[in-house]
C-alpha cells in the first residue's frame, strides 16, 4: 500500500496593501504569480529557479513572468508551514532595486520579531 502525504502550506499576505498591489499586476504576470503560489501551497516554497530564489537571511523571491513583463514578490517562511508575501513589485530594470529589497527586509524583521 502506498500513501501520499499532502504537504500543505498556507500562503498569506503581509497586509491588505501588499495583496492589493499584487492583485493589480497585469493579468499575465498575475497569472504566473498565482500558478507559482499554488505550487508553493502544494509542494512548499523550495521550488528553485526559475520560480523562486533565496535572497539570504530567510528572505526569498518569487519570480513571476508574463507577456507584460516581470513581477517579483518577496516572501518568508514561518513556523506552521506559513508563507508570508512581504512585498511585491513590477521590475523595470535588470537588477532588483535596493529600495524594494529594503522594504522586504524591514517587513521580514517585523514578522520574525528580530
Amino acid at each position: 500500500m502506498c500513501y501520499i502525504l499532502s504537504v500543505q502550506y498556507q500562503l498569506v499576505f503581509f497586509n491588505a496593501k501588499v495583496q492589493a498591489s499584487i492583485e493589480a499586476w497585469p493579468k499575465g504576470i498575475l497569472a504566473s504569480f498565482v500558478r507559482i503560489s499554488e505550487q508553493i501551497e502544494q509542494s512548499g516554497p523550495n521550488l528553485g529557479m526559475p520560480y523562486t530564489r533565496p535572497f539570504g537571511e530567510g528572505l526569498f523571491e518569487m519570480r513571476a513572468k508574463g507577456p507584460e513583463g516581470i513581477g517579483r514578490a518577496f516572501f518568508c517562511c514561518l513556523v506552521g508551514r506559513r508563507v508570508v508575501i512581504l512585498h511585491g513589485f513590477i521590475k523595470k530594470t535588470q537588477a532588483t532595486p535596493i529600495q524594494e529589497l529594503k522594504i522586504a527586509r524591514q517587513r521580514l524583521k517585523e514578522v520574525t520579531h528580530d
